[in-house]
């Protein structure tokens, strides 16, 4: 199924659009989802080290609310995917 993921703060350099859009299996998990943007990473940017620690600590939300790694994803989900700010 695919899943569109906005970006915002400092994960917006992770493409030069405000989004990416991933395939990924039925009953995915935000945690699968965090898994293939770095696999995204690892291809796209020789695994950026930064990038890497910017998805490891950021936080995932659909419809304004936050959600746990656990979270099940549905078909043409939009999820975004929100970096601490301030390194924090």
């Amino acid at each position: 199924m695919k899943v569109i993921i906005e970006l915002f703060g400092a994960s917006r350099d992770f493409s030069n659009q405000n989004l990416l859009e991933l395939d990924v299996a039925n009953d995915s998990t935000i945690k699968d989802v965090r898994n293939k943007i770095l696999d995204y990473l690892n291809i796209n940017f020789k695994g950026n080290e930064n990038f890497i620690k910017i998805v490891h600590s950021s936080a995932f939300c659909s419809n304004d609310n936050i959600i746990s790694d656990n979270y099940k994803i549905t078909n043409n989900e939009k999820i975004a995917i929100i970096p601490p700010i301030g390194g924090g």
